[in-house]
């Protein structure tokens, strides 16, 4: 059997050490895999898989093993503190930016990615998008990485001579101390609704869990907070400089804004100059997202003229209200899959329609199920028709998912078509003039997940095939 001892603390890590690797399936010979043992997770049960992989050391709570094996108390301890001691000193000067809040982080985090890189900045981008430096280098399997994939990363940026990492902070990553020991020069709270439920249980845990990334500050200490939202008092940290934004706003103060097919007017005073901006994007939400990102720049010294100058070359992230024009008719491709997302974008499109608004939209597997008939709810009341229809459901069975979006369905305005693809084919042969009609739930996904199977699927791509199809 394998070379067992106890290791009982974590001083004698050197710097020359290998990256500890919590995830079998990037195992590769000679890595070292950690069997990390959590509530929903217990890495003890892939050990053979790593062993099969290459692994020539093993860190796990208790077993007896082929190869070298460390026998630790706590793998999740051990790792965070391998990872902070062994590779913090390596990365510390990086500047970090951390956006968190239940909608709005990818696209907040892309502004400021975007942003940096007009100024000429070297700059990543960590999040549900993937893993960007100058472009996508990889997609992540969550939208904040394990720990170890997170330092992993951070590293990758630093070699690559990144000043910046932008990032998403899940409330998992916070619970789950995926930013372990890590500091931030800013971070940005954009609003909270009902979400992983199932996990948290209560409203109450799950703000507790996002305000941490408020008390992970240093030097200036830039807290930009979302102050129209029913929250916010909850981030407000003092010795942070915390910055409001919002209709109300200390600091920032909205005016006004115009939703237009083609983008948003937006109009905020600050530091009593008032700012007229053209946003090259479509979504009062995305007015709040654009700002945030606006004065976490602001605040880290970049002059505001050269961010109003270069807000014209802004995009959205793909899949997110991704508008494809077709003749009179206008179809959004949006990711939005939790309630609170769900009605910000049909609330946004319904004040803006000439004509009827169809949508087409599921539920996720697996996942919280007291969100489904809140959905279902909130589709059938702000559109003229909805399609029902697949979305992830993973190992779940369809037909129980779309029953339990149906549950507080009252309007007799929908039908339910399992197959995603007849549902977008239906959705489209239903678009007389200038009706609009809106895909949620997957954005810019490739793929659909049933039994364990990832099928190749895109929403875009499925819609410019129908749209061909229709042509010819």
């Amino acid at each position: 059997m394998g070379n067992h001892f106890f290791l009982f603390s974590y001083n004698k890590m050197k710097s020359g050490d290998p990256m500890l690797i919590s995830d079998s399936r990037k195992i590769k010979e000679g890595d070292t895999f950690i069997a990390l043992k959590m509530p929903c997770h217990d890495g003890h049960q892939y050990i053979e898989d790593a062993i099969q992989k290459g692994a020539k050391t093993v860190i796990c709570e208790h077993g007896n093993y082929s190869v070298k094996t460390i026998i630790v108390p706590d793998t999740q301890k051990y790792l965070k503190e391998y990872c902070y001691q062994t590779y913090y000193p390596q990365i510390k000067d990086l500047k970090l930016i951390g956006i968190t809040g239940t909608s709005g982080k990818t696209t907040t985090c892309y502004f400021l990615y975007q942003f940096l890189k007009q100024f000429q900045k070297k700059v990543a981008y960590i999040g549900t998008l993937g893993f960007y430096i100058d472009e996508k280098i990889k997609d992540l399997a969550n939208t904040t990485p394990t720990v170890d994939e997170m330092y992993a990363l951070c590293i990758e940026a630093k070699k690559a001579g990144c000043e910046y990492v932008v990032m998403e902070v899940s409330s998992h990553a916070l619970a789950f101390d995926r930013i372990y020991q890590l500091k931030f020069d800013a971070v940005g709270f954009t609003n909270l609704s009902r979400e992983h439920m199932d996990y948290h249980k209560t409203m109450e845990n799950y703000v507790k869990e996002k305000q941490k990334l408020f008390t992970y500050l240093r030097n200036d200490k830039i807290a930009v907070i979302n102050e129209d939202d029913f929250y916010a008092s909850h981030f407000i940290k003092e010795g942070n400089q915390n910055i409001f934004f919002g209709k109300h706003g200390k600091n920032a103060k909205i005016i006004d804004y115009k939703t237009e097919i083609e983008g948003s007017l937006l109009t905020f005073s600050y530091k009593e100059k008032i700012y007229d901006v053209t946003l090259p994007f479509f979504g009062d939400y995305n007015a709040y997202n654009y700002l945030m990102s606006l004065l976490i720049l602001d605040a880290l010294h970049f002059p505001m003229g050269n961010l109003i100058e270069f807000t014209t070359n802004l995009k959205t992230p793909p899949g997110r209200m991704e508008a494809i024009i077709n003749q009179t008719n206008l179809i959004f491709i949006d990711y939005a899959h939790k309630p609170g997302a769900v009605q910000k974008v049909l609330e946004t499109v319904e004040k803006q329609k000439k004509n009827k608004l169809y949508t087409i939209l599921g539920c996720g597997g697996n996942q919280e199920i007291t969100k489904r008939k809140m959905m279902g709810k909130i589709a059938s009341e702000h559109s003229d028709f909805v399609f029902f229809t697949n979305d992830n459901p993973r190992d779940e069975d369809p037909k129980k998912i779309i029953e339990e979006m149906l549950l507080e369905v009252t309007k007799q305005n929908y039908k339910v078509i399992y197959d995603r693809k007849e549902a977008i084919r239906e959705g489209i042969s239903k678009l007389n003039q200038e009706d609009i009609l809106l895909i949620l739930g997957k954005g810019n996904e490739t793929y659909q997940e049933i039994q364990g199977k990832k099928y190749p699927f895109k929403d875009k791509e499925v819609v410019f095939e129908i749209l061909k199809e229709r042509k010819n």
